[in-house]
């Protein structure tokens, strides 16, 4: 299994980024995907996840509103859009996933048994 997380880069805060993830290796659809960051100093948090079908999400209180996850299961690919970004956005964000069943949904990391080697969000002041 492979998980090609891409997109990070810096922006300005206020400004919007949008991280995708490629996975291979696996049933794509039946597979939960998630999003967790990783700042500077700090354990790693969830973001959000989306269940198989994308019709069940989860989303960290710190990004509701304004970080948005997708997928398109016939690209083998999780997107996140992350809008009106703040400098405490400023993480490295990986890409997991998790092939217990695809409508269940953890929001915990050691649920997840497939990483991407992450990317770098950097957003300044």
């Amino acid at each position: 299994v492979q998980l090609q997380a891409s997109g990070g880069g810096l922006v300005q805060a206020g400004g919007s980024l949008r991280l995708s993830c490629a996975a291979s290796g696996l049933i794509f659809r039946s597979s939960v995907m998630a999003w967790f960051r990783q700042a500077p100093g700090k354990e790693r948090e969830f973001v959000t996840a989306i269940s198989g079908s994308g019709g069940i999400t989860y989303d960290a209180d710190s990004v509701k509103g304004r970080f948005t996850v997708s997928r398109d299961n016939t690209k083998n690919t999780v997107y996140l859009q992350m809008n009106s970004l703040k400098p405490e956005d400023t993480a490295i964000y990986y890409c997991a996933a998790s092939t217990v069943g695809p409508y269940y949904v953890p929001r915990v990391g050691t649920e997840y048994r497939y990483w991407g080697q992450g990317t770098l969000v950097t957003v300044s002041s």
